[in-house]
């Protein structure tokens, strides 16, 4: 048994199948879940787990090169807007819509419980060297 990190099994071994390029959608729990990507529901009560929990651990796990947000985000929810620019100052923002069209190309999807608005964010993972 795993004494740290992250500690759901299903959610460790789908991380660590992830490769250079792959992308990752950590998503609310409103986002729609396109077909085809390998999904990871966490989510258990209205804000739990809340995105910020579920993103930091990740960030302990993955090396990322970029992420992407739908810019409704900052107009919405100021916390999420916060905590994505902290983690990522080359955040590319993009319409609503897009970001679910783009979610469809993600190799892993991880719904958290979140329950404010467009707390979600496309992760592309890089490599450690």
């Amino acid at each position: 048994m795993r004494k740290s990190g992250i500690l759901n099994r299903h959610l460790a071994g789908a991380l660590a199948e992830l490769g250079h390029g792959h992308e990752v959608l950590v998503c609310d729990a409103g986002m729609p879940i396109p077909v085809g990507p390998r999904v990871v529901d966490l989510a258990f009560r209205a804000g739990v787990p809340s995105f910020a929990e579920v993103l930091d651990g990740l960030l302990d796990e993955l090396v990322i090169e970029g992420a992407t947000a739908a810019h409704e985000v900052r107009g919405a929810n100021p916390a999420a807007t916060a905590l994505l620019e902290a983690h990522f100052p080359a955040l590319e923002l993009v319409p609503h819509e897009k970001l679910k069209s783009l979610s469809a190309g993600a190799r892993l999807v991880v719904r958290t419980g979140e329950a404010r608005p467009y707390a979600n964010v496309l992760l592309r993972c890089g490599v450690f060297f």
